[in-house]
């Protein structure tokens, strides 16, 4: 899967020249945490909530709302925006974003082609919305975890069983434990799932959990 797969194309920008104050009021109103900062189709740069908030105005500041309210208006998104920015391509992995956001530590990604422009953004929400699916969270059937050997031919053995059963498989995640074992989750497509688990037994797997839901 791709990030354009799961990319918000809808996106709210602001303008470089744009007040803060019109930044504060899209992020207010929208719900958004920040906005894209950009200039034509071009990304310039990203304006977050937490630095509007660190460049407005204490509370406690003597200045007059007339003051406050020319103050604000003559600073600029440019001024504050944060740019040499991380961001994804439309065909990049959706697991190469996921560790892009995950070892910056950033909550999303913007979205340009190659030639600069703007064409999404990519959350961390997006990317658990993605891995949820993947690991098949929310699929009725049955959830079977089997600890293995870590050798040539156990996932076509393990396949094999299955398919004997006439049983679809949905979904398949394979963890490294230790000492050349892994653990297999396997999500397939039925509840009837009680022969199969004898035969997997008997054909030495052990079965660390079963889970169904209807």
């Amino acid at each position: 899967m791709y990030v354009k797969n799961r990319m918000n194309t809808n996106v709210i920008t602001v303008s470089p020249d744009a007040s803060i104050t019109t930044a504060f009021n899209l992020i207010m109103e929208h719900g958004y945490s920040q906005l894209p900062v950009i200039e034509g189709k071009q990304l310039k740069g990203l304006v977050t909530e937490h630095i509007l908030k660190e460049v407005s105005p204490s509370k406690t500041t003597s200045l007059s709302i007339f003051e406050l309210n020319y103050l604000l208006s003559k600073t600029k998104v440019k001024d504050i925006m944060l740019t040499g920015l991380f961001t994804a391509s439309p065909d990049m992995l959706i697991e190469e974003a996921a560790v892009l956001l995950r070892g910056n530590n950033i909550g999303s990604l913007p979205v340009v082609d190659d030639k600069g422009e703007l064409v999404g953004i990519i959350t961390r929400t997006d990317i658990l919305d993605a891995f949820i699916e993947f690991l098949g969270a929310n699929d009725h059937g049955t959830r079977i975890s089997l600890e293995v050997k870590d050798e040539l031919g156990t996932l076509a053995d393990i396949s094999s069983v299955i398919k004997e059963y006439g049983i679809n498989i949905h979904h398949v995640t394979n963890f490294d434990i230790e000492n050349e074992r892994s653990e297999i989750i396997i999500r397939l497509n039925t509840t009837y799932v009680d022969d199969l688990l004898n035969t997997l037994k008997n054909r030495g797997y052990n079965v660390l959990s079963v889970s169904k839901k209807d």
